[in-house]
């Protein structure tokens, strides 16, 4: 089967490519000698990948369904440079496909469980949606709404006699004598023990409809818990089976299963991935990669647009970086010196800047597209702490107070020592520090400032997307003001007076918000075609942790 291709299957060999710096690095820390590996998408890595796409568009095949596909640039002996192309999953059905990397090896041993496992899950989804779509849940909730509406009706009429037997009361105390008076009072007195019978008859019949529809529901609520434990069980049995039969190869020529990379456990899926699947394949047959790219093609999913570029997955691929590019340094015969030494990002313009420090706290102007803190496979996650940890000497004891998302730029304050974390994250739970954010949102809003409440909930099975549930969800709340109409966009500021996870982004997309995303928020509604997702942390004010003096930290808003 031949998998290397000539670059002239891609590109025009004689056209240009732009040769700036790459924007992206695949990268991990080498389990050996614990120094960050890289491996860039280069301006090229992108022209190759475009060519793919072009490939793609011609055949409908690869738009039925959406997947990441990626490419991996190959520099032979010989100086010649060729390309490998791969896919993620499954190919409609299929996990090897002529022409492209095939799986990693270990899949074949557990097709059958897989199939089979796969097939019991499918039975249990099933049963589930069944479960859940019982018609005693439509005719409970029917049912209800209508006692409900009779008791606030007859909640209105009792309320409407009280008030006239407190009149008529006032009245005959004025007029009556004793004897008659107390007679008549008797009379009213039983008008309101009617009303109360009445009311507790309503709740009485309300109770025995109910009650036996109820137990029907949470009946089922008991089997839906047991199933869902079920295919939690089914999952990481499977899961196990899986990583343990799964092996990888890096460049060093060592191989490991998943199992032995992650004990602790992967998701399902892990190893089918574009990005292993290519490096896994270079390493075995001795071929030095160059650059390498992932795109997502076909029916767009979640925050997942046709045609965009994205990096390693972070639960998925990105812990499996720094062993699969170990050893990478060692391969001889790359071109420039670039290619020939696999660059510790740190080296590099790290385009973060500080904008605070003293011996109690730094504060730092966090660009879009990196995190916070480590992601859940820390020895192999970029972000401000670690890259300040290696940057600054005395920087190891370093903090986090708050966090932004990924793709939120701005103020981020992290703490030097214990004793200032714990009185800056004080200030923070006590809501005591005053927030400023700036934002673009995709369109118009009637409104030019206002206050957004709304009920937050975090959807475990697609995390962090956040959803808002009344019944569920935590309090957040949100003060705007409108800046500036900029053609058909909105420049707002946001003053979060809660800091729930993805809280101004749903606030601005959410119907029962301002309803117009914020621009470039791919999770939430707005697939602009833009480099990033327009909002930035621009000021904050909080207490000094020692020297108890306003501090007011500011940053210019980039765009």
């Amino acid at each position: 089967m031949v998998l290397l291709e000539p670059l002239s299957n891609f590109i025009n060999p004689n056209g240009t490519v732009n040769n700036s710096s790459p924007i992206y690095y695949y990268q991990g820390y080498c389990p050996q000698t614990a120094k960050l590996l890289q491996l860039p998408r280069t301006a090229l890595a992108e022209a190759i990948a475009h060519g793919l796409m072009a490939q793609l568009a011609e055949d409908e095949l690869y738009s039925r369904e959406g997947k990441m596909y990626g490419i991996i640039l190959i520099k032979q002996p010989n100086g010649e440079q060729q390309i490998l192309k791969a896919f993620s999953g499954l190919l409609n059905g299929c996990s090897d496909v002529e022409g492209w990397v095939p799986s990693i090896p270990g899949r074949e041993e557990v097709r059958l469980d897989e199939a089979r496992t796969l097939a019991e899950l499918e039975a249990i989804k099933q049963e589930l949606i069944q479960l859940a779509q019982i018609y005693e849940r439509l005719q409970y909730q029917e049912l209800e709404r209508e006692f409900v509406a009779r008791l606030q009706d007859m909640n209105k009429t009792h309320s409407a006699r009280k008030q006239q037997r407190h009149e008529k009361r006032q009245i005959l105390a004025e007029t009556l004598a004793e004897e008659a008076l107390e007679t008549a009072s008797a009379q009213l007195d039983e008008e309101s023990r009617q009303d109360g019978i009445e009311r507790k008859l309503l709740k009485r019949e309300r109770n025995k409809i109910l009650q036996p529809i109820k137990k029907i529901i949470d009946n089922a609520d008991i089997q839906m818990r047991e199933l869902k434990r079920k295919r939690k069980e089914l999952s990481r049995q499977l899961q196990t089976r899986m990583h343990a039969a799964y092996s990888l190869m890096n460049f060093y020529g060592r191989s490991q299963t998943l199992q032995e990379l992650s004990p602790q456990g992967l998701p399902t899926g892990t190893g089918d991935c574009c990005a292993p699947k290519l490096l896994h394949y270079a390493a075995t047959h001795n071929l030095q990669p160059l650059a390498m790219a992932e795109f997502w093609w076909g029916a767009s999913s979640g925050d997942k647009i046709q045609g965009q570029f994205y990096g390693a997955c972070v639960e998925r691929c990105q812990p499996l970086m720094g062993f699969l590019l170990s050893g990478l340094t060692k391969v001889e015969g790359v071109g420039s010196r670039e290619q020939r030494e696999i660059k510790n990002i740190y080296s590099l313009p790290p385009n973060l800047k500080v904008i605070y420090e003293d011996e109690w706290l730094i504060a730092v102007n966090k660009p879009s597209g990196l995190l916070s803190v480590p992601g859940r496979y820390s020895q192999n996650q970029d972000s401000v702490v670690s890259r300040l940890r290696n940057l600054l000497p005395d920087a190891g004891d370093l903090l986090t107070v708050h966090r932004l998302d990924m793709d939120t730029s701005g103020v981020l304050v992290l703490a030097r020592y214990s004793q200032a974390h714990r009185l800056l994250n004080q200030q923070f739970q006590e809501r005591r520090v005053h927030k400023v954010y700036e934002a673009i949102l995709a369109g118009h809003i009637s409104q030019d400032e206002g206050v957004i409440e709304l009920p937050l909930w975090g959807n475990a099975e697609n995390r962090p997307y956040q959803q808002v549930n009344w019944e569920h969800g935590k309090p957040s709340m949100t003060k705007f003001r409108v800046i500036a109409q900029e053609g058909n966009y909105t420049r707002v500021e946001f003053f979060p007076i809660t800091g729930r996870t993805h809280q101004l982004r749903v606030h601005a997309a959410h119907p029962q918000g301002l309803d117009v995303p914020i621009l470039g928020d791919r999770f939430y509604g707005n697939h602009t075609s833009t480099d990033r997702l327009h909002l930035h942390a621009k000021e904050l004010f909080l207490l000094h942790p020692h020297r108890n003096q306003q501090l007011h930290l500011k940053t210019h808003t980039p765009f």
